[in-house]
């Protein structure tokens, strides 16, 4: 009914108009047994007999959707069916007892068993599923109980996972798929690793020891720091990092040597390791808020204690005076002025004769002397050649007779000491002309900073790798490289 329509037309128009003229004829056809109620009782007979009838609202439904039942589904074809309650005990139905007629029973009287509801399930199912295009769904609870999935969804996966197609027919999060559609491009274009050409003028004129080797790794660090002036920043609640581990160990030994510094016939006393515990005690105190990081570091630092005191015991006799955190210099001519190269050495032993002994303190791997040798690790060279020019202006001396690496692991053995090299002028040497040839050739406008132009030398951690977008281009150059070989 609408509100255009008046009077018996209204009243009766709809589905609700339809209902009550069904109910008005068979009232009438009754009417001789109500012929002689009195008038006041009709209303509450009319309402407790209209309240048996329910109205059911019809909706309009779309022309392109139909709801079938397996019977219907038998005879129909659709562009695309949607399989529902594919569970045990909907799809297939649960197969129950029979309380009038048992098994032998039913075979005597030529009834089929049971079972045959499930074989003609299978049948629909079967001839559904190979429908051109079929969406399986089921209900993972019914009530708030979790149901089984049917005995043919269970088949059709395990063949899937059988072939390995089935993470990709059926993801566990196809909708991550879907988002990614929404942005895929129409063409995907592989891209070429960033090769940066500033002016001269715009160059770093000034590096650390530490920042050469960055240099030669990937060059692009330099630009985006240097050049760019990209500073990362801090990431929010910064958990403590291996770095930090590192820092705290440098600044403890650090702190012990000018608690018990080195004096000519003075060995160390005999409570060193125990001075140096204490000292440990009140760095760590810092961290006291990270229990777990404290569980592991603090037990790695007592063994690394014991083991640096051992080392410090049979190294004392010849240590005049022991500098750490020590400064440094030197002054380099490329073509378009002077460079600056600058350093900061963990420790630098003063021993009898004017000879020195640097010291770098490693609570990681050290460089190997592969890596040495060929120049990608020129931290101690590099140092030793600012010694020996007297750059670092609080030594006395400039006769550089080691250059080791102490390993501070924590582990068994908890320290390990390796040299750089046994020719030290020739280390030193190679390191300052491998570092004025690359001077020379960033001082040529036409030379890029290029992202790991050495990718098996690549260093292993950039603050910038996201910003050289190595991810996207690191793979298919290495595979162009090994289909060149």
């Amino acid at each position: 009914a609408s509100n255009t329509e008046t009077g018996i037309e209204r009243l009766w128009a709809g589905t609700t108009g339809g209902i009550l003229s069904k109910f008005m004829s068979e009232l009438a056809s009754f009417s001789d047994a109500i012929d002689n109620l009195p008038g006041l009782i009709y209303p509450s007979l009319l309402k407790r007999l209209m309240s048996f009838r329910r109205v059911r609202q019809q909706y309009r439904t779309h022309p392109r959707l139909h709801i079938w039942g397996l019977l219907e589904a038998r005879f129909q074809q659709a562009d695309l069916l949607i399989l529902g309650g594919l569970n045990e005990g909907t799809w297939p139905p649960e197969v129950s007892a029979d309380p009038w007629m048992s098994r032998p029973m039913r075979k005597k009287f030529g009834l089929p068993l049971p079972e045959h509801r499930v074989g003609l399930s299978a049948h629909d199912f079967t001839q559904a599923f190979c429908a051109p295009s079929v969406a399986l769904t089921r209900s993972r609870r019914v009530g708030g109980t979790p149901t089984v999935p049917a005995r043919w969804l269970l088949r059709i996966t395990q063949l899937l996972d059988g072939h390995n197609l089935l993470s990709v027919l059926c993801p566990k999060h196809p909708w991550k798929d879907l988002q990614a559609l929404l942005d895929k491009p129409k063409k995907m274009e592989s891209i070429t690793p960033p090769a940066p050409t500033p002016p001269v003028s715009a160059r770093p004129r000034q590096l650390s020891v530490t920042q050469v080797e960055t240099w030669m790794r990937d060059p692009y660090s330099i630009y985006a720091k240097y050049i760019l002036k990209l500073i990362p920043l801090p990431a929010l609640n910064l958990a403590l990092e291996t770095a930090d581990y590192g820092t705290l160990v440098h600044q403890i030994l650090n702190q012990f040597s000018e608690t018990c510094p080195a004096r000519p016939g003075d060995p160390l006393p005999d409570n060193a390791e125990d001075i140096l515990i204490e000292l440990g005690r009140q760095k760590f105190g810092a961290i006291t808020n990270f229990p777990a990081v404290w569980a592991f570091w603090w037990p790695r630092f007592l063994s690394i204690s014991k083991w640096f005191i051992d080392q410090e015991r049979a190294a004392r006799p010849e240590i005049v005076d022991i500098k750490t955190e020590v400064k440094g210099q030197l002054e380099l001519v490329g073509p378009h002025g002077p460079f600056t190269l600058v350093a900061v050495a963990d420790r630098i032993d003063c021993l009898e004769s004017e000879r020195l002994r640097i010291i770098d303190y490693k609570t990681g791997a050290p460089p190997t002397q592969k890596e040495i040798s060929a120049g990608f690790a020129p931290q101690l060279p590099l140092e030793a050649a600012i010694a020996n020019s007297g750059g670092f202006k609080s030594i006395l001396g400039n006769n550089v007779s080691a250059l080791n690496y102490w390993r501070l692991k924590g582990g068994t053995p908890a320290g390990e000491i390796s040299s750089a090299g046994e020719n030290i002028h020739k280390l030193a040497k190679d390191a300052i002309e491998g570092l004025e040839n690359l001077i020379k050739a960033f001082d040529h406008e036409d030379t890029p900073y290029e992202a790991r132009p050495r990718p098996e030398q690549a260093p292993k951690y950039s603050d910038y790798e996201h910003l050289a977008r190595v991810k996207e281009w690191i793979v298919s150059d290495m595979l162009s490289e090994n289909s060149e070989e």
